[in-house]
C-alpha cells in the first residue's frame, strides 16, 4: 500500500527532473521569504517599539530584521539555482567592494545616519529648524540615508544624513516644548515707563498661547519666571529700550504669537502716558554755533555777518 508520504516523495522526484525546476523553486523562496518577512514584523513590530520606544529606531530595526530574511531566503534560492556557499560569499564580497567605490557617498550617509540615530538630535514627529537655510518643519522620517522634513511653506526637504550631521539645528520638541520669546520695544523718555512696562507684560498675559504664570520653569540648573517680564534692557540715544521676555506653551506658530502680542501693545499705548520712539535729532543755534554760511542768488547782496541780530 501506497502511504502519503511516499506519494509526496515521488512528486517532488517528477518535480526535479522538470526543465526549469531550480528556477520556479527559487522563486517561491524569495516569496516565501518576502511573506514571511512580513509576518515577522507584524509579529514582532509591538515588541521592537516598547523597546527602542523611539519610531526612528523601531522603524530602522525592523527593516534590519526584514533584510536579513531576504539575504537569507536570496542565499537559499541561490543555492537552488546552483550557486555554492562559497561562490556566494566570493561574489556578495566583490560586490560589496565595487559597490563600497561606486556608492562611497550614499555609504557615507548611511554612516551618518547611524550616528544621528545614537545621538538622538530629532526624533519623528519634532519640529526643528535649520539655521543656515532659517526653515522650520516637522521631522516627518528619518531612515539610515536622509532625512524628510515637512516645512511649515507646505514643502518638503529631503537632506542626506551626511549633511544633516554638518548643520546646526535647532529643535524646538525636545523634552519640554515651552520656549522662552523676546520682544524689544523703544519708548521715549518723557513716557511713563512703568505703565509702557505693564502694558506688555498684560498684552503676553493675555494672549492664549502664552504661559500666564506658575512654578519657575527650570533648565538645566537655572530656574527663569514662568510669567512675562518686562526690562529695562539699555538706555538708548533715542529712547529707552524696554525687553518683554515669555513663554510660549508649544513653539509652532511663533509669528502668530508675536503677532497678537504687538497688536495688543500698539491699541493700549494709543491711550496711555507712552510713545514709541523713533530716530530723531534736535538742532540748536546759539552764540557758540559759529557763523553759517549761506549762499544767494546772484545779483543779491550778501550780508556781513556783523548784521547778523544775535536773537535771530
Amino acid at each position: 500500500m501506497v502511504g502519503v508520504a511516499d506519494v509526496l516523495d515521488e512528486a517532488i522526484r517528477t518535480f526535479w527532473t522538470l526543465p526549469g525546476a531550480g528556477f520556479i523553486a527559487a522563486i517561491l523562496v524569495l516569496l516565501a521569504g518576502w511573506y514571511g518577512s512580513k509576518f515577522l514584523i507584524r509579529f514582532a513590530g509591538r515588541p521592537v517599539a516598547r523597546r527602542f520606544q523611539r519610531p526612528s529606531l523601531t522603524k530602522t530595526v525592523l527593516g534590519g530584521i526584514r533584510a536579513i530574511v531576504m539575504v537569507f531566503a536570496a542565499s537559499i534560492a541561490a543555492n537552488q539555482l546552483g550557486f555554492k556557499p562559497g561562490d556566494i560569499l566570493l561574489s556578495v564580497t566583490v560586490f560589496s567592494a565595487v559597490l563600497g567605490l561606486v556608492l562611497a557617498p550614499i555609504i557615507g550617509s548611511v554612516i551618518n545616519g547611524l550616528f544621528l540615530l545614537a545621538d538622538q538630535p530629532y526624533e519623528i514627529g519634532d519640529m526643528i529648524e535649520l539655521v543656515d537655510r532659517n526653515k522650520r518643519g516637522y521631522v516627518e522620517d528619518i531612515t539610515l540615508r536622509y532625512t524628510k522634513i515637512f516645512t511649515l511653506e507646505n514643502t518638503f526637504l529631503v537632506i542626506p544624513n551626511s549633511n544633516m550631521r554638518d548643520r546646526d539645528v535647532i529643535n524646538y520638541s525636545a523634552e519640554d516644548t515651552r520656549s522662552r520669546l523676546s520682544l524689544e520695544l523703544l519708548v521715549t523718555y518723557e513716557g511713563d515707563l512703568d505703565e509702557a512696562r505693564a502694558i506688555m507684560e498684560r498684552a503676553a498675559r493675555e494672549t492664549q498661547e502664552v504661559v500666564e504664570g506658575g512654578p519657575d520653569i527650570r533648565i538645566g540648573s537655572a530656574r527663569y519666571p514662568s510669567a512675562p517680564v518686562s526690562y529695562i534692557k539699555e538706555f538708548a540715544d533715542h529712547g529707552v529700550l524696554l525687553d518683554l521676555r515669555y513663554w510660549v506653551k508649544d513653539p509652532y506658530y511663533v509669528p502668530r504669537v508675536e503677532s497678537k502680542i504687538q497688536e495688543k501693545i500698539w491699541t493700549e499705548i494709543e491711550e496711555a502716558d507712552v510713545e514709541i520712539a523713533y530716530p530723531h535729532q534736535h538742532l540748536v543755534f546759539d552764540e557758540t554755533s559759529g557763523i553759517a554760511r549761506v549762499e544767494v542768488e546772484r545779483g543779491e547782496r550778501r550780508p556781513r555777518p556783523e548784521e547778523f541780530d544775535s536773537t535771530d
